[in-house]
């Protein structure tokens, strides 16, 4: 009996998650600017709008370009900062520790609005770029804290056996820490370009005169919204799908290889 109860509410919990994501895919199928279901007349006109728009392209060109950007130069400082977190014990480590989860606390829009400030201050005018650098402060550390579990289970006495035995510290990394950390290091890059793919409130106050994916999508929705942004939304889902299946699919071929 608790069994199937529990079956009931794991049941309902994923509805409730992905019903959502269905309302958007009903929505897309509409040639009405209010959602009202069932829809008198089903169309899949709107993707054919989404994909003839040079600004689709565009919008997820340049949200791929910054979070791309984010997954990579987040996943190469945290992958240092990692060790320096959780692996090494050295004098003033425990700040370390607080300076790096601190901006994790600040509510984004206020982290937006307060880099916003400081890029005007040292003249740097809002684009694309900027936003990657505002992107990378509040997820490099959520990187830093993925790879850090993996450490935390590390024992470092591997390491000094792969020394004795008369490997290098650049080989001990590669053959004997990096493999350790890899399954990290895969979930923390997907995570920093997922969120950062996905991300409203920082983009706002620092793409400037750049348009993200979201803010086109949040902009529409607030002033004028037709079924064709639906559209967008579920070609953008359809592709973070796809990416998370491709990097699944790469792990599998490297464990069997």
């Amino acid at each position: 009996m608790i069994r199937r109860l529990g079956l009931v509410w794991l049941t309902a919990l994923i509805a409730l998650m992905y019903l959502p994501i269905l309302s958007v895919i009903l929505a897309s199928l509409s040639t009405s600017r209010y959602m009202r279901f069932p829809h008198r007349q089903w169309s899949t006109g709107a993707y054919v709008d989404a994909v003839s728009q040079d600004q689709t392209w565009i919008l997820h060109a340049t949200s791929f370009k910054i979070a791309a950007l984010v997954a990579v130069l987040s996943l190469i400082l945290a992958t240092f900062g990692a060790m320096a977190f959780a692996r090494y014990d050295w004098r003033g480590r425990s700040w370390f520790q607080k300076a790096v989860v601190l901006p994790i606390f600040f509510p984004q829009p206020v982290l937006g609005l307060a880099l916003l400030l400081f890029l005007t201050a040292i003249g740097v005018t809002p684009s694309w770029r900027s936003a990657v650098f505002a992107h990378m402060v509040w997820i490099l550390p959520i990187v830093t804290l993925v790879i850090s579990i993996r450490l935390f289970g590390y024992d470092p006495a591997q390491e000094d056996a792969a020394r004795d035995l008369g490997a290098t510290r650049w080989q001990t990394f590669r053959e004997v820490t990096l493999p350790h950390l890899a399954p990290g290091m895969v979930s923390g890059g997907l995570f920093a370009f997922l969120l950062s793919w996905s991300n409203l409130p920082l983009s706002i106050f620092t793409t400037g005169a750049d348009t993200t994916l979201p803010e086109y999508m949040f902009t529409r929705v607030a002033t004028n919204y037709a079924p064709v942004i639906s559209a967008i939304a579920v070609i953008a889902t359809l592709g973070s799908v796809a990416l998370g299946l491709v990097l699944l699919l790469a792990l599998r071929l490297r464990r069997r290889s």
